[in-house]
């Protein structure tokens, strides 16, 4: 349910209040973006005031995604059963008191804990957030545009982190964990004052606490899973049990789902090809940009000596074009659709990843890094904004947090579990002589193996257009949506 003073007009203008709506959840996504991008040039700093082994600085950054990816699709459904905006405000409240912690914290685990608070508070507010302006903006062109936008802060939160972090840590690694509190504390503020009530869901079937008990779970494991395998081993008793764990919890999972009046995840929206397209091409979106950023980052700084604020700024062109760009991708949505724009930014992920194969310990910016920056921004801003209005069209108000927190479920664990495959690759090459060159060699692998993340993408969104021509595929919803206008959205998808 959404306010007369947050609902565009009939001639699609936004009221004042509406755009202060906006603004107030692209400042959450904004600081999801960079807390996930800022810590990571600060570590070595926090290391050495807290002398902590590198094995636990790993937790710093895992402890966040393990929180995050671990518990989105409880978050999700809660937004739906318990209202958005008291969701939303309420785990953003926690999201700035966490941030507080971690920048006064004397101590590694304690450090550790506000990261994983944070995560959870994380997959609070992005599918609530997500979800409030899919029930406040119509689908189609208003909906797109207001999209657009939001990723769009998603985006220059992640690239601005990455400047701030080697700004910031020049001073002291606390301020790029305190930054995010005073930020977050604001948005609480205008939030009460502008978000739209919501109402509870009504008429459902009591609340599917095994689900939840089993998807969190399932969620939690496999995540920790994956982080680990590459310190533990992929093929060690412990990775090896830890999955069959997993696989057990999941099938669990779709078990109860199936039988359960109230389902945390109504397994019918997987019906849908689109939906399908959308949560696997997140993955791989996202997949293979933690792995190139996380082997670019490690040639820069390692082999070619660069200072964190010198790598940063090498990625600052992305960040700069999907900044500039993203908010016109909802216009070339209402013309294209969603499948052909996903389409083109995997191709173009695809080539820029390709194209910094040719790096060498001395390179020339402007030749190789550059335009493979440029050609993976203009990616970022076709895809990203794309995969979100793809997921959430042709759902019904009552599953958009649901289908939120899936998305946003796909993005964590496709990061999650291709970093740690690109971490194994990397180390399986690792020479034991190593000279520069050798290093540089073993990295190579790594970059193939996000290049061919970024086509299999390619070749999954190609699926969906090559069967256009035949049937379109039809979006699943509830049993109220009219198959014709299911049908309408899928065609224009």
């Amino acid at each position: 349910m959404t306010s007369p003073l947050t609902t565009p007009s009939s001639e699609g203008r936004w009221t004042p209040r509406l755009w202060g709506t906006l603004l107030v959840l692209c400042a959450a996504m904004f600081l999801d973006a960079l807390d996930v991008s800022m810590v990571g040039v600060a570590l070595p700093s926090i290391g050495s005031d807290l002398h902590l082994s590198t094995s636990t600085l790993q937790w710093i950054v895992s402890g966040y995604i393990l929180g995050y990816g671990g518990l989105l699709l409880l978050g999700g459904r809660t937004a739906d059963l318990l209202g958005r905006r008291q969701v939303f405000l309420v785990a953003l409240g926690v999201f700035a008191l966490a941030s507080l912690l971690g920048g006064l914290v004397d101590s590694g685990p304690l450090l550790i804990a506000s990261r994983f608070i944070k995560g959870l508070s994380a997959a609070f507010t992005a599918p609530a957030g997500l979800s409030i302006i899919t029930t406040t903006f119509p689908e189609g062109p208003l909906r797109n545009r207001a999209l657009s936008i939001y990723t769009t802060c998603a985006a220059t939160g992640f690239s601005m982190g990455l400047v701030l972090s080697g700004l910031l840590t020049e001073a002291s690694w606390r301020f790029t964990m305190l930054l995010p509190a005073p930020i977050a504390l604001i948005a609480l503020a205008v939030g009460l004052k502008l978000l739209p009530r919501s109402a509870r869901e009504k008429n459902h079937a009591g609340y599917d606490i095994p689900g939840a008990v089993i998807g969190t779970a399932s969620m939690l494991l496999l995540v920790f899973t994956v982080v680990q395998a590459p310190e533990a081993g992929w093929a060690s008793a412990r990775t090896l049990l830890s999955f069959l764990a997993v696989a057990v919890l999941l099938t669990a999972f779709v078990l109860v789902e199936r039988r359960s009046p109230s389902p945390l995840v109504r397994l019918g929206v997987l019906r849908s090809g689109s939906q399908v397209r959308a949560q696997l091409g997140a993955v791989a979106f996202f997949g293979s940009y933690v792995g190139f950023q996380f082997l670019t980052t490690l040639y820069m700084q390692s082999l070619l000596g660069w200072s964190a604020l010198h790598t940063a700024l090498a990625f600052l062109p992305a960040g700069a074009l999907v900044a500039v760009s993203s908010t016109k991708v909802g216009a070339i949505v209402d013309r294209f659709g969603t499948q052909r724009l996903i389409a083109a930014g995997f191709a173009l992920m695809a080539v820029g990843y390709a194209l910094f194969l040719q790096v060498d310990l001395d390179p020339v910016y402007a030749a190789v890094i550059l335009p493979s920056m440029l050609l993976i921004g203009a990616a970022c801003a076709l895809v990203f904004p794309s995969l979100n209005i793809q997921a959430t069209n042709g759902v019904e108000d009552h599953e958009q947090g649901m289908v939120s927190g899936l998305l946003n479920t796909s993005v964590q664990v496709g990061g999650a579990i291709f970093l740690a495959v690109v971490t194994a690759v990397v180390t399986a090459a690792a020479p034991a002589d190593a000279t520069p060159q050798a290093v540089l060699d073993s990295y190579r692998p790594g970059f193939m193996v996000v290049t061919g993340i970024a086509v299999v993408g390619l070749l999954i969104t190609l699926s969906g257009l090559r069967g256009r021509g035949t049937q379109p595929s039809i979006v699943v919803t509830g049993s109220t949506v009219k198959e014709a206008e299911a049908e309408r959205v899928a065609v224009r998808d």
